[in-house]
């Protein structure tokens, strides 16, 4: 986007874009910007059958009208170079050495001799079944999310930074009976207060939902406490910021809900110092967590993901159901179970969280309440590897993220800049989408199959059928849907097999009757059929007899319970002929799957705050 040049503009801004589209022409649209929309100028074409060779393109291009009629002979210098996903040296490789250097063209790159711990939920109780073998002889050992941040926030003496889509005060992180921890009592507002007034700094980001007023209504749309737990931490040693997220004017369907319900900060991350696993330093590093757990109410759970049984015990003064209209302790379950992933991260990557959670405060916090670490490197090791490289438990990690400008502070001012550092520019924003990036280059990767978790999966929205709908207004115009369904025909034509996986939950969590609920199913129904037609039509060409889900196939999860004696005994009942009472009566319900993970094969590993949805932020990961 430029200013003050009328007559001969010059933009000098490059971009790598990731292709997966059946297009005639790459076509330049070119718009002078108003105080409320923008004119069109003209268009410029450059046909694809050009670029298909992979020689590099470089020269003037006519600059037309709608009718493609030349506008005066006004031109625009273009210069273009096509890649192959087949001239890839990693494509459906996988990651072959150690020396892979990770995804390309990002804002942080891969860091090496950093150590890992993956959750599986808040919580893992210790009768888990089933053990899982590993290649040593000995059996995986899972770790438990809210009981690490609890002793990770515990032992904080520098610096505490926590950013989420929701934060709620008045939650408690240690709740397993049969692993008590001293305090583990204390709720999280307490215990973030009492860590404060110890002299430790603790910064909070949390998403401001716009629906929320603080004199007019306490809870927004989302329920996400944000107001309440400002106000909680109002006049005391904590410093919470409620962080709006400003979308642009765009106008797409999708644009819209997301402005009206579900644009939002999406990071949920806490940051801390702590003691080296050597005994006897006084020195200490910096931990990081990052994932889809947020620290608030209705996350808590552990694999059994009960219905019923816990409605008297961890779940009692946690109840969260909001499927149902009038749902309430006091009415019973079904509770919603809530399955989700997160993360410990040790060495240079926890460094890359922290400084992100700084660009964030930076930009969004107000006052510069942020640790200056220069001031106490004697005390907190800097940026270095934690694990040997030989050592079987080292991990290279790489952090992705989708965000702009607007809530990122640092970012660079002008185009050729913002290419340089891994960024894209676009509208007069520079923006981070190393997730979409990540994602895409997973799956070309990817030798043998896919597994994905998501709480969404749709987009490719140009390739769907358009039934009753305009594609193009719908705007979910990520690729990754399509770069799954063309990694599998890809398969398919050179004869090897190959498999995508996705779980997803049975509806998105609302009202299943609501509009916004039946528009995204919708729109998932047309993502999946888009895909099956690519599987179906490939299958058919090579003249193979197979059925498309032996390629492509989705899950839903769910869990039922027959009642036990002792079972908690609701005080009141549901309105009758509900689905709130058929649900008690059936005793089950859908697993929220809540996940952004993706595997593949060989070595790739995903697990990212990020939705398959929309390309505007693809989700909103801030």
């Amino acid at each position: 986007m430029l200013g003050n040049e009328p007559v001969n503009p010059r933009w000098y801004e490059s971009f790598h874009i990731y292709c997966a589209h059946l297009a005639a022409d790459v076509i330049f649209t070119m718009k002078a910007d108003n105080a409320i929309g923008a004119t069109l100028i003209g268009r410029a074409y450059l046909p694809v059958g050009e670029l298909l060779g992979g020689e590099e393109i470089d020269r003037w291009l006519e600059i037309c009208d709608d009718n493609r009629e030349p506008v005066g002979e006004s031109k625009i210098h273009v210069k273009l170079q096509y890649f192959g996903v087949d001239k890839d040296r990693n494509w459906a490789r996988g990651v072959r050495s150690v020396k892979f250097p990770g995804v390309p063209y990002t804002f942080f790159s891969q860091r090496q001799g950093c150590n890992v711990r993956l959750y599986q939920d808040a919580h893992v109780p210790d009768n888990f079944i089933p053990k899982i073998p590993l290649a040593d002889g000995k059996n995986y050992e899972p770790a438990r999310c809210w009981e690490d941040i609890f002793d990770a926030i515990s032992n904080a003496q520098h610096l505490i930074y926590i950013t989420g889509w929701s934060v709620h005060t008045e939650i408690t992180l240690i709740r397993d009976t049969n692993r008590p921890k001293p305090g583990g009592d204390v709720t999280l507002g307490e215990l973030l207060k009492r860590k404060a007034s110890e002299g430790v700094r603790v910064l909070m980001l949390v998403w401001d939902d716009r629906t929320s007023v603080g004199l007019l209504k306490r809870d927004g749309l989302m329920a996400t406490h944000d107001e309440e737990t400002a106000n909680y931490f109002q006049g005391t040693d904590v410093h919470c910021v409620l962080c709006p997220r400003n979308p642009d004017d765009s106008g797409s369907i999708v644009q819209d809900l997301q402005i009206s319900t579900m644009f939002t900060h999406h990071q949920k991350i806490v940051c801390v110092d702590d003691a080296l696993p050597s005994q006897g330093s006084e020195q200490r590093r910096i931990l990081s967590f990052v994932g889809g757990i947020d620290l608030c109410d209705g996350r808590y759970d552990t694999q059994y993901h009960s219905l019923f049984r816990t409605l008297d015990t961890v779940h009692h003064d946690d109840f969260h159901q909001p499927n149902f209209a009038t749902a309430s302790i006091t009415k019973g379950g079904p509770r919603e179970p809530w399955h989700d992933i997160h993360s410990r991260l040790e060495g240079p990557i926890a460094w890359d969280v922290l400084y992100n959670f700084e660009q964030r405060w930076r930009k969004q916090g107000g006052k510069d309440l942020l640790v200056q670490l220069r001031d106490l490197s004697d005390i907190i090791i800097p940026p270095s590897p934690v694990m040997f490289p030989e050592d079987r438990d080292t991990w290279n990690v790489q952090l992705f993220r989708s965000i702009d400008g607007g809530a990122a502070f640092g970012f660079p001012d002008t185009p050729e800049e913002a290419a340089r550092a891994g960024l894209v520019s676009g509208k007069d924003q520079i923006i981070d989408r190393s997730i979409q990036d990540a994602y895409i280059n997973a799956i070309r990767r990817a030798k043998d199959f896919i597994y994905i978790e998501n709480q969404y999966f749709l987009g490719s929205s140009y390739c769907w059928k358009p039934e009753g709908i305009k594609p193009e207004e719908i705007g979910a115009l990520h690729v990754i849907p399509k770069e799954l369904s063309l990694k599998i025909v890809s398969k398919i034509e050179a004869g090897e097999r190959f498999t995508v996986y996705v779980v997803v939950p049975m509806w998105p969590e609302g009202m299943p009757e609501s509009a916004s609920v039946q528009a995204i199913l919708d729109w998932q129904r047309r993502t999946m059929e888009m895909m099956y037609t690519d599987i179906t039509q490939a299958l058919e060409a090579k003249g193979i007899e197979a059925n498309p889900k032996e390629y492509l196939t989705f899950f839903c999860l769910g869990n039922r319970e027959v009642k036990q004696d002792g079972e908690y005994e609701p005080q009141e009942q549901p309105e009758p002929d509900t689905d709130y009472v058929r649900a008690q009566e059936a005793r089950r319900f859908m697993i929220y799957v809540h996940t952004k993970m993706m595997i593949g094969t060989p070595s790739v590993l995903l697990t990212v705050g990020c939705i398959i949805f929309q390309y505007q932020g693809f989700e909103w990961v801030a």
